[in-house]
């Protein structure tokens, strides 16, 4: 009970003094707001992008080693999006396919590990997409919040000068207010920057994932026979 007061007092006080900031702090915070939002946005789709892609990957490469032929993996590898090791296989199968249609035999396996290194390369950007926000909202919005406070605490000091009461009474209230805008800068950037190590971790394990999965894959177009693969369309 006394711990909900306190809250309820403390979300008040803060609700107060940022509607009593000056304008610069208003629009400082406003600014922040703006890139929070953004960087939640980001995050929040980026996580479900990423839980998605772990869970069908898993499945994908299930069903791709339980498999006997490639074109029983190109039959449900559609099924499997967005996981990227989908668009590693469709590469190199599309590669497979066009040099067994020319010269009916696998001429240069090169080629087909060109092509599954290309689509996963685009794969991760497509993980990436919109990933550097983050990195923008972690490396700004410190900076941005410093500057309101800075500019708060010029204006608080100015105000004592022109009112002639050196006390600290006088100068707490302007200060205060003045961190508010460090403290939401803070806000803004700690989850950003945490979110950004966390995703580019991500990124750098699907990028060993699809390597080992081109090697796979690799083996697998070695082994197979003219006639097993068929038109997946």
């Amino acid at each position: 009970m006394h711990i909900s007061i306190f809250v309820i007092w403390y979300q008040g006080a803060i609700v107060d003094m940022v509607s009593q900031s000056g304008v610069v702090a208003k629009v400082v915070l406003l600014l922040l707001l703006a890139f929070s939002i953004v960087s939640w946005g980001v995050i929040i789709s980026k996580w479900r992008l990423l839980h998605a892609a772990r869970l069908q990957s898993a499945r994908f490469m299930a069903t791709f080693r339980k498999a006997q032929r490639m074109q029983e993996v190109a039959l449900v590898a559609d099924q499997f999006r967005p996981s990227p090791l989908v668009g590693v296989f469709n590469s190199a199968l599309d590669e497979f396919k066009r040099q067994m249609g020319t010269t009916g035999a696998i001429r240069n396996p090169v080629a087909i590990q060109r092509s599954m290194q290309i689509a996963a390369s685009e794969e991760l950007t497509r993980i990436e997409r919109n990933v550097h926000w983050l990195a923008i909202t972690g490396a700004v919005t410190p900076f941005i919040g410093l500057f309101g406070t800075v500019w708060g605490i010029i204006d608080a000091f100015h105000g004592l000068g022109t009112a002639g009461a050196a006390t600290l009474r006088a100068v707490a209230p302007g200060i205060s207010e003045a961190l508010i805008t460090t403290a939401a800068g803070l806000a803004a950037a700690i989850p950003a920057v945490i979110a950004y190590n966390l995703i580019g971790s991500a990124v750098r394990e699907f990028a060993a994932r699809s390597d080992d999965f081109s090697l796979e894959m690799l083996n697998a177009v070695e082994r197979q026979s003219p006639h097993e693969i068929e038109a997946r369309r």
